[in-house]
């Protein structure tokens, strides 16, 4: 492994960040092990909270004196798959062109990473009062998976931080709340036979259609009667149904079949409320007819994983700071998920979301992220500084 500088500017870290092929389905190490040999060198510890299987690892490191409460400076390491995507270049080597910084993850999320570490030199030198905690995490991308355990390891801290920014791409715009999600997988069992004889088996598929006509119906009222909240982009909670599998052969009526749908709820919606209602038609009014033609027949049903959402206030301290380093008067609320709830509801933590680049340009094939957001996040990142060495 090439040894890390000592000090670079953003863009150079960027360009190192890129060059790790941290795809979800890969393991991250290379990228913390780079991070922690820049971060030793700087005189900084870090700890690593790694995933059970020791293929990956979250890092919590702190600049500044650890007895004071500080702000987390929070992102993913993580990036999605390039596979089947048109690339211009190559999307793992930083192309800077056009005043913009091209690759995988430029936008969603190494920008903000990129310039939260190159300016730990400069952090290293403030007189701070209070500190800064870099916390990087895994697999944000497959269903926030990784932040968990690192959350469990700040409530372990002695001293709580006073705030958390996550940096997900928001333009530097002020966001304070998200949907939060809770994504299912539906198992229907049913009973095979010829399809000459189909009433006599009870098809796996066309229950399954009937339970995501169900989901359907349901994202048609929540559509219509809300609970609404207009400083959400899609003002209301969202039901969806996005992969079904299920049969063999035309000739055979199916004895399996499994769907996948999700809840992105409102903060003050509770998923379980519909989860419950999905399940309730499918055990007692479904489930019957198709236990009375063979008993072995039903619905089972598996996580694949939950977030919730992020929900504070306009005249929260966090909020009211982040503003003042961003610059910005305004705040919003966003669809989309971040691990933002996460640190608010788990680990208690007041957290705002607050980074450079679009999320119009994130997961897509010529991810790029404007050389003048990443400016943008560097005065942020030394308003920040000035701001704890005020204490």
């Amino acid at each position: 492994m090439t040894k890390p500088l000592a000090a670079v500017d953003s863009a150079e870290m960027l360009r190192r960040l890129i060059g790790f092929d941290t795809t979800s389905r890969n393991s991250n190490m290379a990228l913390i092990e780079f991070v922690q040999d820049y971060l030793r060198d700087l005189g900084v510890e870090s700890t690593l909270v790694r995933s059970e299987d020791g293929r990956k690892a979250n890092l919590f490191a702190t600049i500044g004196p650890a007895d004071k409460p500080g702000v987390v400076l929070s992102g993913h390491t993580d990036v999605v798959p390039v596979d089947g995507q048109d690339w211009a270049t190559d999307p793992f080597e930083l192309v800077e062109k056009d005043g913009r910084f091209w690759g995988r993850g430029t936008c969603d999320m190494k920008g903000f990473l990129a310039v939260a570490l190159a300016h730990a030199p400069a952090f290293k030198r403030a007189n701070l009062k209070a500190p800064i905690h870099y916390c990087l995490s895994y697999d944000e991308e497959v269903g926030c998976l990784g932040v968990h355990s690192l959350v469990d390891h700040l409530n372990t801290l002695p001293v709580r931080p006073r705030m958390c920014v996550v940096g997900e791409p928001t333009s530097m715009q002020v966001v304070i709340g998200h949907k939060g999600k809770l994504a299912m997988r539906c198992n229907v069992h049913g009973h095979a036979c010829h399809s000459s004889l189909a009433p006599h088996g009870v098809n796996a598929v066309e229950y399954a259609a009937e339970v995501i006509v169900k989901l359907r119906q349901m994202a048609r009222h929540k559509a219509e009667t809300g609970p609404f909240d207009t400083s959400f982009d899609v003002p209301h909670t969202t039901v969806h149904t996005g992969r079904i599998k299920g049969g063999t052969a035309l000739n055979i009526v199916p004895d399996a079949a499994s769907f996948e749908f999700e809840f992105r709820h409102l903060p003050i919606d509770d998923p379980a409320v519909l989860l419950r209602e999905v399940q309730a038609y499918a055990h007692d009014v479904l489930e019957p007819e198709m236990k009375a033609r063979a008993g072995e027949t039903g619905f089972s049903w598996e996580p694949i994983f939950t977030f919730p959402g992020l929900d504070m206030g306009e005249g929260d301290e966090a909020v009211v700071a982040v503003k003042s380093l961003a610059q910005q008067n305004a705040t919003s609320r966003v669809a989309y998920g971040t691990e933002a709830g996460i640190f608010q509801k788990s680990g208690q933590i007041p957290t705002v979301i607050c980074g450079p680049g679009s999320i119009e340009q994130a997961h897509k094939p010529n991810e790029f992220c404007d050389v003048s957001q990443i400016a943008a996040c560097e005065a942020f990142m030394h308003r920040l500084a000035v701001m704890l060495e005020r204490g």
